[in-house]
């Protein structure tokens, strides 16, 4: 198995791609259904981030699943932005909407106790389930994604808000120097640039 199919990283086939574009349309029909027009999120609206997000993983060379997971990873709030869209116990109603695999990097990014999982997470691949109260390992072809997608959120927050870089540069800088070994190539590229401004 090639890194790339392994980490999510290659292009849907063509026969894929009517699924994924149907996907796609439906989860955001039900974002917009959840309200999240109306959520206000550093850069306009919750909705707007979460599209900014998927967008910028599709850029990254990821497939539908880490796209989906990008543009539903609020659905059950986060550990940084505590609004949830829906109740983690019925994960069925977004696994339904998106898939399982999408679904499972959803639940394990809006679970993660960030104090307890972020510092160490690319050596010992990690999360801390602040839902259930117990440790998570990270299956191998879920450490990329899981990172990428945390990376990611985090600099279009920053990008819609640049003020946090000024008050939280340092921090962040430390955290991304940390997950460097786990991260994509071309998001680790596009970090460098980013957080040296």
């Amino acid at each position: 198995m090639t890194d790339g199919a392994r980490f999510g990283t290659t292009r849907p086939s063509a026969y894929a791609y009517p699924e994924s574009v149907s996907t796609d349309i439906d989860a955001r029909a039900w974002l917009r259904q959840c309200g999240t027009e109306a959520i206000q999120h550093p850069g306009g609206t919750l909705y707007a981030h979460l599209c900014r997000v998927q967008g910028r993983l599709a850029d990254l060379g990821y497939g539908a699943d880490v796209q989906s997971s990008g543009l539903t990873h609020a659905a059950y709030g986060t550990d940084g932005f505590d609004f949830a869209l829906l109740d983690w116990k019925n994960r069925a109603t977004l696994r339904d909407l998106v898939g399982e695999a999408a679904e499972t990097l959803v639940y394990l990014y809006g679970a993660c106790d960030r104090k307890r999982s972020w510092k160490g997470l690319a050596k010992t691949g990690e999360v801390t389930d602040r839902f259930a109260g117990q440790v998570i390992r990270l299956a191998a072809d879920q450490l990329t994604p899981f990172i990428d997608l945390s990376i990611v959120n985090e600099l279009d927050v920053i990008e819609q808000d640049p003020a946090l870089l000024g008050k939280h540069g340092e921090y962040f800088r430390a955290l991304f120097r940390s997950w460097a070994p786990a991260v994509s190539a071309p998001l680790l590229e596009e970090l460098r640039h980013t957080l040296d401004r």
